[in-house]
């Protein structure tokens, strides 16, 4: 495995890097000029100049306010993995146009000894601007740690954030499972060697307390809870119910055997017909659904979940349902529920609630009208919200395309800029104000309020004294100066840790297990105020500077920009 749990010296359990990385992801998964930047500063001479470049995003997706962040963890495995085998610096030495083979010999000695990495707990809420991750060392070594980086932390805080999104509109009572297999683009992108103990899309599951799943390989590398039933092959692959030969079924307590399941169902089905209340829904049902559900059920009795919009839902599949229901429950046996894929979802979990309270209520049997209605049909945040306000009585939602693809929004545009080199600051200037960089090494921290809700995130230079409890704040939006306010905080907490310092042995944070990840995920966007929560016109939370950070930027900036002269 690629990380393992690790709980000495008294410290909470932790993972430490123990093995391969992801093979996709090596130092030739980079763009082009991150090889010609590397050997221009050499040539310059100035390829161990200590650099330190910040990782952010400038706008949070899906026209939101917040965003999860993911993907830090394959980060810290692709450091203490980074080589160059001499068959890919061959490959890169034919990619640059008179490279010497100096440069060669140079890239064979490369590793990330010499790197530090800062960066925000997995699983935090995040927010523009705010470095996600600092990283600081040789700039050539750092420059081709850039695209992996973002590589690696784009998709996987992006899928998380939609994760969240769809949980949160779909509330805390309502089970939420992943379907995304098949739709995915790229099933080894997504879905990784089986050899990863983490990989992008489940950091959205894990996160964002999706329930379940439907991929096998990621219920056995992270314990994930599986559900999965059949599909319309399944159903429309029977023809008749004389295509079942095994008939017997043992009672669940196993003290009996019910010879012939096949005819208990055809008894349970007429008993519905002849119910004065439930005949008028339906006639006659399609007799080879019935077989095939029949056929499930005799496979799976405890754990019986039909698909029942193959033909007709409601004059059909839910009676063939109930009926095998009917027959699992005399033997002891309680059905799970149905899927619906198809069709107008809110009438049909409706009727189909309606219609087994009804079965509870006339044939007397416990808890029949508690059964799960699962919805799946390309469900994505929209659609969910409709479903709620036109009511439904769907209590799982099986979302796949519009999670795995992130449908909504492609990326999330994180960016890598150099903020400092030997200890001097660098500015990124542009006419467009979102995309100018905030220079230096800086400290950044969450300000909580009196409700306990986080008020405003505010970056200071590495040398400021920290805020402190109680004290007066002045927090300056870093590019508008019309926009500041003062804070008290409540509570402060510094957001950058340090997660790489080379192969020092000095003190630096674990991986964290994924259960204390998305613990921190759950527990801080319940924390998060309802305001920047919501889907419509959500409030913008608050990034700030300190007054001195922002005086150094602007000192920067007008030190930087060339002066313009009027003829």
């Amino acid at each position: 495995m690629a990380t393992k749990e690790n709980g000495t010296d008294g410290k909470k359990p932790g993972r430490v890097i123990d093995g391969p990385t992801n093979p996709m992801v090596t130092p030739l998964l980079n763009d082009l000029y991150q090889f010609t930047m590397a050997y221009a500063y050499w040539k310059a001479g100035k390829q161990s100049a200590r650099s330190v470049f910040d990782l952010y995003f400038r706008k949070n997706p899906f026209g939101g306010e917040y965003t999860i962040f993911a993907g830090l963890e394959e980060c810290i495995k692709f450091l203490a993995n980074f080589n160059l085998t001499d068959e890919e610096i061959d490959f890169v030495r034919d990619s640059l146009p008179g490279c010497e083979e100096a440069f060669c010999d140079y890239l064979r000695g490369l590793d990330c000894s010499d790197i530090e990495v800062y960066a925000i707990s997995e699983g935090s809420v995040v927010f523009p601007k705010v470095p996600l991750l600092r990283i600081e060392g040789p700039v050539a070594v750092v420059q081709l740690l850039e695209t992996p980086f973002l590589n690696l932390i784009n998709y996987a805080s992006l899928v998380a954030t939609n994760a969240a999104r769809h949980r949160f509109v779909a509330g805390k009572s309502k089970l939420l499972l992943e379907f995304g297999a098949r739709r995915a683009q790229c099933f080894c992108f997504v879905y990784g060697n089986i050899e990863m103990e983490e990989n992008v899309i489940f950091v959205g599951l894990l996160l964002c307390c999706y329930n379940y799943g439907s991929n096998v390989a990621a219920g056995k590398l992270f314990g994930i809870p599986l559900r999965g039933t059949h599909s319309h092959a399944f159903v429309s692959s029977f023809m008749s119910l004389d295509e079942i030969v095994d008939k017997a079924l043992r009672s669940s307590d196993g003290k009996s055997t019910c010879e012939d399941f096949v005819t208990l169902v055809q008894t349970c089905l007429s008993k519905i017909q002849s119910s004065s209340s439930l005949c008028g829904i339906f006639s006659e049902t399609n007799q080879s659904e019935l077989a095939a559900f029949t056929s499930y059920a005799l496979a799976f009795p405890s754990a019986f979940l039909a698909l029942v919009d193959t033909y007709d839902v409601m004059k059909s599949g839910i009676p063939n349902f109930c009926a095998v229901s009917l027959a699992l429950n005399e033997l002891g046996y309680k059905a799970v529920g149905i899927r619906l894929d198809s069709g107008d979802l809110a009438y049909l979990s409706t009727e189909a609630r309606q219609f087994f309270c009804a079965i509870e209520r006339e044939l007397n049997v416990p808890d029949f009208g508690k059964m799960i209605i699962t919805a799946s049909n390309d469900l994505n945040e929209e659609t969910v919200d409709a479903l709620n306000k036109q009511g439904h009585e769907v209590d799982a939602f099986g979302i796949g395309t519009n999670l795995v693809t992130c449908y909504a929004q492609a990326a999330l545009g994180c960016v890598f800029k150099l903020v400092e080199i030997n200890n001097q600051p660098r500015i990124k200037l542009s006419e467009d104000v979102t995309k100018v960089s905030i220079p230096c090494k800086k400290r950044t921290y969450r300000l909580f309020g009196k409700e306990g809700y986080p008020l405003v995130d505010i970056m200071t230079g590495e040398n400021e004294p920290p805020p402190k409890v109680g004290e007066r704040l002045l927090c300056r939006h870093p590019f508008n100066e019309s926009k500041w306010a003062y804070v008290v905080p409540q509570r402060v907490e510094e957001l950058l840790k340090c997660y790489w310092r080379g192969n020092a042995d000095e003190a630096r944070e674990e991986l964290e297990p994924l259960k204390e990840i998305r613990n921190r995920c759950i527990k801080q966007l319940e924390n998060m105020r309802p305001d920047h929560m919501r889907r419509l016109n959500p409030t913008p939370y608050k990034v700030s500077v300190s007054a001195k950070l922002y005086d150094f930027i602007h000192f920067l900036w007008l030190n930087e920009a060339p002066v313009g002269e009027l003829h």
